[in-house]
């Protein structure tokens, strides 16, 4: 099947994949060929995709995903592979983030915190589990 991951600055991917496991807001949502049509809601989070036997994995933000004859479209704001990552900024921002947190009393501005949060800690994962293995 198709996979196309778009953001508002690049086309991220697009190939022809195996499988492909997304964040979804209710959790992870695994798709493979033929799956039945659907759009649902991203949250930030890892995506990982079977390409060829071998696994990768991108961080991914907010965004939809769409899926319809054999093809996965997926919209996000935030999609970064291993290498794009920079380590210690994540780190900064991630610590900048949680300190907003405890900042802010505004609902909207505590949700924009936790979803900054969340991308961060997806960048970190993506660079991180690559280290250990």
């Amino acid at each position: 099947m198709q996979l196309d991951i778009v953001t508002p600055e690049k086309k991220a991917f697009s190939n022809e994949i195996e499988s492909v496991v997304v964040p979804g807001i209710q959790g992870e949502l695994g798709i493979l060929s033929a799956h039945a049509p659907l759009v649902t809601t991203l949250a930030p989070g890892e995506l990982r995709y079977l390409k060829d036997g071998e696994e990768h994995s991108l961080a991914i933000g907010t965004g939809i995903v769409e899926i319809s004859n054999d093809r996965v479209s997926v919209l996000t704001d935030m999609a970064m592979g291993e290498n794009e990552i920079d380590e210690d900024a994540v780190e900064k921002a991630l610590e900048s983030a949680q300190k907003a947190m405890t900042e802010k009393v505004l609902p909207e501005d505590i949700q924009a915190a936790n979803i900054l949060i969340q991308k961060q800690i997806a960048q970190l994962h993506i660079k991180r589990r690559r280290k250990r293995v």
